[in-house]
């Protein structure tokens, strides 16, 4: 169906038809001039994204449906991140006439699949017109104690450094995919396809890089488990850009430094094994990649047994003074300057 035959408001009903508050906080939802949110007895979390065709997304491998999914996951992340709850999220669209009703019914089948994970309310937005691409804003609201807010300022020294899950997957999937993408533009080049042949790469094996690249995950689960151990980090991010860049982040804000071991990094079999058939060194997609979206985070060296028994969950290193720097300590023992090479937004 052409977008023009339902007109903006058109659009935002059919959108909305099946969006229903799954919190009690959210007083008005789609449908007013604002979102009211009621929160009596928490602070209140906001964070927002932007995600552009060309910069952050390509549709030539993404279909609409897990845009939808992980333009909502990556600022839910942000808000468990934050050690707080996600109860809300505003979506802004710019796009072209090239899309059609039915990828806008994807986009938002994507997003109410993310939420409703997480029992996030979808509660308002924008759509506008696009003469350059496919634009998308996403504004998360939390809310959290304020005794259990979790800044990036709180690593003291002799704090240990842990990550969830495993690094560099999420990176591999997008080399995989930009990969098998140049080798189909070379086959239409070449002329040994048309261009009415269907792009069908065979990703046998390395399933799981391609479901990091493309379904991403917030991390919610082992801020539950945190809590359930009784463990309460003293400083978080969630490893957007890389994880060396949200050490840095995390110790310039501390007035720390920090020594993580190579050794412990943890690293996914099939990422290790689409570094090699890359030529790319592990160590540095791993520390560099961005997109895992797990938790990077510190605690007091007392809890390292609870840390050692959790599940998902790697002590990779440890606090230190600030004039010790960001160091790397490679599996020979020897050291090197930790440097922020992940994702640069400009």
């Amino acid at each position: 169906m052409d977008i023009s035959k339902l007109g903006e408001f058109g659009l935002i009903d059919h959108l909305a038809k099946d969006i229903k508050p799954q919190n009690t906080s959210t007083v008005t939802g789609i449908g007013d001039d604002c979102a009211v949110i009621h929160n009596a007895d928490a602070e209140t979390l906001v964070t927002t994204d932007m995600l552009m065709e060309g910069v952050h997304f390509d549709l030539t491998y993404v279909d609409m449906k897990h845009l939808g999914y992980k333009s909502a996951m990556v600022n839910i992340s942000d808000i468990f991140a934050m050690g707080g709850t996600p109860r809300q999220i505003l979506v802004s669209i710019a796009l072209s006439k090239r899309f059609v009703v039915e990828d806008l019914e994807d986009f938002y089948s994507g997003m109410r699949m993310a939420c409703e994970k997480w029992g996030v309310d979808i509660v308002g937005g924008d759509t506008t017109a696009s003469l350059t691409g496919l634009a998308i804003s996403i504004t998360c609201i939390g809310e959290a104690k304020k005794e259990d807010i979790i800044y990036r300022s709180g690593a003291k020294e002799t704090d240990l450094v842990c990550v969830s899950g495993d690094l560099g997957a999420a990176y591999m999937g997008l080399q995989l995919l930009e990969r098998e993408k140049a080798v189909y533009y070379q086959q239409l080049k070449e002329g040994k396809i048309d261009k009415d042949t269907p792009w069908n790469p065979d990703f046998a094996g390395k399933e799981y890089l391609i479901q990091r690249q493309l379904q991403t995950e917030a991390r919610g689960d082992i801020i539950e488990k945190l809590r359930q151990a009784g463990i309460r980090p003293t400083a978080m991010m969630d490893i957007s850009d890389g994880l060396s860049s949200e050490l840095h982040h995390i110790c310039k804000q501390s007035g720390t430094g920090c020594r993580i071991f190579e050794k412990f990094l943890p690293i996914d079999y099939q990422t290790a094994v689409m570094a090699e058939e890359l030529n790319m060194n592990v160590t540095t997609c791993a520390l560099n990649g961005g997109e895992d979206y797990e938790l990077v985070f510190t605690c007091p060296i007392g809890d390292n047994d609870k840390l050692q028994a959790m599940d998902d969950v790697k002590v990779i290193g440890h606090i230190t003074k600030p004039d010790l720097g960001l160091m790397l300590v490679a599996r020979d023992s020897n050291e090197f300057e930790l440097k922020a090479q992940g994702w640069q937004h400009m």
